[in-house]
């Protein structure tokens, strides 16, 4: 009988998505295949230590955490400095997706549609007329670092324009403020290392009572719906599809990822790109794999072995350069 492989769970941190992080590791804990795997759990805020000591028996780790600290490459520059093996993008790809802004900048090098934005930073002036100069109301703004729509306001007022701004300084010295998008949201899932494959795409339907997919109608029971496949042609379905792997590629991401988008008058518009998507049974990632075929286990197994993967393609990498007989230039 094989060996079960011992995987460190990490969830929890200390982000403002914490409760978030510990509820999709709990179901992460639950529905890993305990044949496979010898699961302990780490919580970032407390035991990074006993991490660190652990680290020699640990066969791969699992990150289950969002946002700062956790989804932004932190934690997974301290786990490539463990030489421990884990799902998703590295340093680089995950400090990029985190940083919405710089994340945009790279959307427009790759000639992927996003909406018209610009950046405000707290000790600029005039902040609400540079808005209303330059984007125009309706408007979005968003903190450049963070997720879970924390922090996020659909402005469509003069009067409720500062309020919205203080409220997104709260979480960060950046804002991305952008124009507002009216129209169907959208999201696709990736998975693979230098094969990608998407998903299939989901239609998020807010309660009328929520504005937008904001933090509560993203994790209350029963507050959005959930259509997958989406309502959308096949012609959008491939569009879509198509621009969630440039997305990937354009952040350097890795493993997988999760692109979200609006759909208007048959146009895409590209809104951000999260490495680490929620990882409940019901998350929207989960949800798109099993309507793939793939259930929650098998997609735990598969992240697994994607970061195994991607860790023996590095390694070997290192070798070869190293390698005082092979040269890491052959056609110089």
């Amino acid at each position: 009988m094989t060996k079960p492989l011992t995987v460190a769970l990490l969830s929890g941190g200390i982000s403002s998505e914490r409760e978030v992080s510990l509820k999709s590791g709990d179901q992460v804990y639950a529905a890993l295949n305990k044949d496979k795997y010898r699961v302990i759990r780490y919580d970032p805020m407390t035991d990074l230590n006993q991490l660190v000591a652990d680290a020699a028996s640990i066969d791969v780790a699992l990150v289950i955490l969002h946002g700062p600290f956790g989804e932004d490459g932190t934690v997974q520059g301290l786990l490539d400095l463990l030489g421990i093996p884990y799902q998703g993008s590295g340093v680089l790809g995950s400090a990029i997706a985190m940083d919405k802004l710089v994340s945009k900048q790279l959307y427009e090098k790759s000639g992927i549609p996003t909406p018209t934005y610009i950046a405000i930073n707290r000790e600029d002036p005039q902040k609400t007329e540079t808005c209303l100069e330059q984007v125009g109301l309706p408007l979005v703004i968003k903190p450049a670092k963070g997720g879970s729509s924390i922090g996020m306001t659909i402005v469509k007022t003069q009067d409720t324009l500062e309020p919205a701004i203080r409220e997104a300084f709260c979480y960060g010295d950046t804002l991305v403020v952008e124009t507002y998008i009216q129209g169907t949201e959208l999201t696709v899932g990736v998975i693979g290392n230098r094969d990608l494959k998407a998903l299939p795409v989901i239609e998020i339907i807010p309660d009328p009572q929520y504005e937008f997919f904001n933090y509560h109608a993203k994790y209350l029971p029963g507050a959005s719906r959930e259509i997958c496949p989406a309502q959308i042609d096949e012609v959008l379905t491939e569009k879509a599809q198509v621009f969630a792997i440039m997305a990937h590629r354009a952040l350097f991401c890795e493993g997988y990822s999760r692109t979200d988008m609006m759909l208007s008058h048959r146009e895409l518009y590209i809104l951000e790109t999260n490495t680490i998507p929620g990882m409940t049974e019901t998350s929207l990632l989960p949800l798109a794999a099993k309507t793939a075929g793939i259930p929650f286990s098998r997609l735990l197994d598969i992240l697994i072995e994607l970061g195994i993967e991607k860790k023996g393609v590095r390694n070997a990498e290192i070798s070869r350069c190293q390698h005082p007989g092979i040269s890491a230039f052959p056609s110089l």
